[in-house]
């Protein structure tokens, strides 16, 4: 699938017309960059990331080719993108998710490769430190507050014992499952988990772990959350409570409570890193970029799931959250 986005932004062309080595058309103008935009497995998240990022460059008047693929949750099909984004010589590879990203990098060196929403980029050995990039790869992190959640998760619902469902082939999971673990030490939580390896085993994973727990608390997991909806028919038949990590797979109803930081916007940020390496920037000079300011996250209630688990959301929690969900729809503030 290939899209191409067009714009204006005359000084940016210029620079990205010397930095990409490109040669004018006779008939004036820059000619177009080819950027290729893979994501591990296709779920609302990680597709509101690809649209942020597309967003991103045509506001900086960015002349574009995307060759958009899917791995579908699968490895060699990641490596085949990763194959095929080498062969044709992308001026970018952009991996939306850990494992796509880790393929990229690992198969990429002669051009720029860019990650987006990856929990622990170093854990992932895409770079060493947070500080730089690391030879031709940066990118962006999508690390949550873990602990605050869980702390948020046991005053509301009054958890004494939490579940945690984790992919146990991702690094990324494996990460947030430590983080998960020291909050339930430090909040003084029994945690009990339950590793899968696809998607398709959410449901029988779900069941297995409903009734030995009072909630369960989702990371940023895309094997997960491209299954959510299996385990939300579980939860909500046993009146449990899901506190999510990400808001967007969220919107639908479902999850009593999610907080986190806006995958569009997280689209944007990254694409303002290809945009900026397109202008001539080296990747290793780039830091690894974090969601920080508060107008790039989310809070979400959802007072039907809430009502069926027997949850009250304190006003003073309401009152911060710019997503309610309430009889079947949702409202924004």
């Amino acid at each position: 699938m290939k899209k191409i986005i067009t714009g204006v932004g005359l000084c940016f062309a210029a620079l990205l017309f010397m930095s990409v080595g490109g040669k004018e058309p006779s008939g004036g103008g820059t000619r177009q960059v080819r950027i290729g935009v893979a994501k591990i497995v296709q779920h609302v998240a990680l597709d509101a990331c690809e649209k942020g990022i597309v967003d991103a460059l045509a506001e900086h008047g960015v002349d574009a080719v995307f060759d958009f693929q899917n791995a579908n949750g699968d490895m060699n099909t990641a490596a085949q993108i990763a194959n095929k984004f080498k062969a044709d010589k992308v001026q970018v590879a952009v991996g939306i998710g850990t494992p796509m990203a880790v393929a990229l990098a690992n198969t990429i060196t002669d051009a720029p490769v860019v990650f987006s929403t990856v929990t622990d980029p170093v854990g992932a050995n895409l770079v060493s430190t947070l500080a730089r990039g690391e030879k031709n790869v940066t990118g962006l992190s999508d690390a949550i507050p873990t602990g605050e959640h869980i702390a948020l998760f046991k005053e509301i619902a009054g958890i004494s014992t939490l579940g945690y469902i984790y992919t146990s082939s991702e690094a990324n999971s494996i990460s947030a499952l430590a983080l998960v673990e020291d909050a339930c030490r430090s909040l003084g939580l029994t945690l009990v988990t339950q590793a899968i390896s696809t998607s398709a085993e959410l449901r029988q994973a779900s069941e297995a772990i409903v009734n030995r727990v009072d909630g369960i608390y989702l990371t940023t997991d895309n094997t997960v959350f491209s299954a959510l909806p299996a385990l939300i028919q579980v939860f909500q038949a046993a009146k449990k409570p899901i506190f999510s990590g990400d808001v967007t797979g969220a919107l639908n109803g479902g999850c009593a409570i999610a907080s986190g930081f806006n995958y569009y916007k997280a689209g944007i940020a990254t694409g303002n890193i290809v945009v900026d390496i397109l202008a001539g920037k080296k990747p290793a000079d780039i830091p690894v970029k974090f969601l920080t300011d508060p107008s790039e996250s989310d809070l979400l209630f959802d007072l039907d799931a809430a009502k069926n688990c027997g949850i009250t959301i304190p006003q003073r929690y309401l009152s911060q959250a710019n997503y309610i969900f309430e009889n079947g729809a949702l409202t924004s503030r």
